[in-house]
């Protein structure tokens, strides 16, 4: 009897005669009672990098193991590579528009869900392309002969031991077979979620598969942020998930999937899940439990699994060896999950490398505004790294504010800055709310009712795909859909700007470095309101007036009241600053402690290091008073975080002078100089 490690713990099978349910325990219970399980889940211990170190992906998704090397879909530049198990690539089909899921059959023959040209496409040994079903270019939906059928940007797929071809309709939220040269549809009607027989079943953006070795299908339903499961009849049942959406390990029936994209099935029944940024696995026995194996954070970082960083892994095999292999998509790396180290351990030299610094970036593209006239110059209402929220005890309400707002007027018509095609499968987020957004490759567009007018009717372009039409409820815009440079997004919400981020999600980088926007200039020095001294026990050093000369000694902390202004701005308009460091100088001009960058915003921190930069009453926001209280003595960058101090325990007696440097990007740099003397 073939063990059915799924059997107990989903909803539909409290229907089910109790025999089946018998049947169900004695088949989970054979998997500890046969002969001895494989390698599983906890002998997985090690992240590692195993290609891509040289920029050759452009977007790792779906992955397909034969033999000893692996197959990777580049969704950014529609080929398939391979990797060997010495992280050599090479290109073996191109051609491709936006492929995704990739699978083999049994006869070694390689099948993609080519989300741009809404098909599915059949590639021999020799890496020769043809369409097995849909029409190319022509989304739509149709059962039938597989050369008529058509697909809506398909994501998933599989291949059963019989030849039968399971796909993933994402964007018709369906579940479609084809077999025999014809295509069906096995799941799903509209969006939505609905468990039950397969005419009755909802789906809502289902995008990763997988088989069971009953033959039971596993479906990442993402956007309904659920793992579902159809059956060889249809009969669809949610294995795990509420749609609450958070990552929380536990038995199936309370925990839950935050973003689950991809799944894979070992030789012990076991189901990975890529989720999010982290690696989830549902291990076979008699109680399935969810567990998250490795990541969890947004990032990059080889090492002990728990440790790991991901950054939105959208793909999953398992080989002979079970050999875990991650598609890491915005970190456009294949990684490997495993109980030896296959690959290397990336370093922080390699991890540079990969990113596309600010001059790159705006070299690939002429900027230009989000508006028409793309070349005329709006006035900047936020920048890269200010505080949002308030700094205060018990608040973690609070962020960094990650890219550039441009004023413009209620309703008026944003506009794309540069050419880009939809990779995420769910692009569009908070829809009709002040947040609403969508997510590009390399940017980011905020505060826009996309795809519509200022009275919610959508411009009528069919990229947006709209839930309602005379009051839509939500829109997507599916994976593999192409934009130019000045076509339409959308009209400004009530926030009346575009919050534009430059930079790949997770490598934000700021956007008055990253694009140069036509005629933006700024001639005005930063203003220091106010500088305060503390003690390591944040206890206030009274430093009277500025000509006086105060007596330091030990560890001081040193935080500055500033903002910036540009060229053009309102006179209330008070923006960030780009930089904030400081010096330690002898009265003769002789450098003790040259002057440093201590927080810098050329890229965007991490979140967790909000308190390290900003003191308790910092605040900004839509509304309210802005404070920027800069901490000049702690250390953060792109790259990492920490407390620290000017300390002067190793000083000499005597006389000194704290200057103390606030920067804009532009260069344009305020200082401020106080006398100290250092006692012992």
């Amino acid at each position: 009897m073939r063990i059915k490690p799924i059997a107990l713990s989903f909803p539909y099978l409290n229907s089910f005669p109790a025999k089946a349910i018998f049947v169900g325990v004695i088949c989970l219970l054979s998997l500890s009672c046969g002969k001895p399980p494989q390698p599983g889940p906890n002998d997985l211990k090690y992240v590692r990098t195993l290609g891509g170190f040289n920029r050759e992906f452009g977007e790792p998704f779906g992955i397909a193991v034969k033999g000893d090397v692996i197959y990777v879909s580049d969704g950014q530049n529609g080929k398939i590579l391979t990797v060997s198990n010495a992280g050599t690539i090479s290109t073996f089909a191109e051609g491709l528009d936006t492929p995704s899921g990739i699978a083999f059959d049994k006869n070694g023959d390689l099948y993609v869900a080519d989300s741009g040209s809404s098909s599915i496409k059949k590639i021999d040994g020799s890496g020769k392309a043809s369409t097995l079903a849909g029409v190319d270019g022509q989304p739509g939906f149709a059962d039938g002969d597989a050369s008529h059928a058509q697909f809506y940007a398909p994501v998933g797929i599989a291949i059963a031991d019989d030849g039968a071809i399971y796909v993933a309709d994402t964007y018709n939220d369906r579940i479609r077979v084809i077999r025999n040269g014809s295509a069906s549809t096995l799941a799903g009607n509209g969006r939505g979620f609905a468990d039950g027989p397969g005419s009755l079943a909802k789906f809502n953006t289902p995008c990763g598969l997988a088989l069971t070795r009953d033959g039971n299908l596993l479906v990442a339903d993402l956007g309904n942020r659920r793992i579902r499961v159809v059956q060889p009849d249809g009969t669809a049942s949610t294995l795990v998930g509420t749609g609450n959406g958070e990552i929380k390990d536990g038995f199936l029936g309370s925990a839950d999937v935050y973003s689950p994209t991809a799944l894979a099935t070992d030789v012990n029944g076991s189901i990975f899940i890529a989720d999010g940024n982290a690696i989830r696995v549902i291990r076979a026995g008699t109680f399935p439990f969810i567990g998250t194996i490795a990541g969890g954070r947004r990032g990059l970082a080889d090492g002990v699994r728990r440790s790991a960083r991901f950054n939105r892994p959208s793909g999953l095999a398992v080989d002979s060896k079970e050999n875990v292999f991650i598609s890491d998509s915005d970190d456009r790396l294949l990684r490997t999950l495993s109980a030896g180290e296959i690959g290397k351990q990336i370093g922080a030299d390699e991890i540079q490398k990969l990113r596309f610094s600010a001059e790159e970036f705006r070299t690939a593209a002429p900027a230009r505004w989000p508006y028409d006239p793309p070349d005329a110059k709006r006035e900047i209402a936020g920048t890269m790294g200010e505080v949002r929220g308030e700094i205060k005890p018990g608040n973690n309400d609070i962020h960094f504010h990650n890219g550039l707002d441009i004023d413009g007027s209620y309703g008026e018509t944003a506009r794309f800055v540069r050419d880009e095609k939809v990779l995420l499968p769910l692009a569009v987020e908070n829809f009709g709310t002040l947040r609403e957004l969508i997510r590009m490759p390399t940017m980011g567009y905020i505060h826009i009712r996309m795809g519509r007018d200022q009275n919610e009717k959508p411009f009528g372009d069919k990229r947006f795909l709209f839930d309602g039409i005379e009051k839509p409820s939500d829109v997507r815009v599916p994976r593999g859909s192409k934009f130019r440079a000045g076509e339409p997004i959308g009209t400004l919400n009530p926030m009346n700007h575009v919050h534009l981020i430059a930079g790949p999600s997770g490598y934000e980088m700021n956007a008055l470095d990253a694009l140069i926007l036509p005629g933006i200039s700024d001639t005005i020095t930063p203003t220091i309101e106010k500088v305060s001294l503390f003690d390591e026990n944040w206890r206030e050093i009274e430093t009277g007036q500025s000509s006086s000369r105060i007596k330091l000694a030990g560890k001081i902390r040193i935080v500055v009241r500033a903002y910036d202004r540009m060229d053009g701005n309102a006179e209330r308009r008070r923006l960030g600053v780009y930089g904030v460091g400081y010096g330690v100088y002898k009265p003769d001009g002789v450098t003790v402690t040259d002057h440093h960058t201590s927080v810098s915003f050329k890229r965007l921190p991490d979140d967790r290091s909000v308190p390290f930069v900003y003191a308790v009453g910092s605040k900004s926001g839509a509304t309210g008073e802005t404070i920027f209280n800069y901490i000049a003595t702690n250390q953060v960058s792109a790259d990492s975080y920490r407390e620290d101090y000017l300390d002067l325990t190793g000083y000499e007696a005597g006389q000194y002078i704290l200057k103390i440097f606030v920067s804009d990007y532009f260069g344009n740099t305020a200082t401020k100089g106080i006398n100290f003397e250092v006692t012992k």
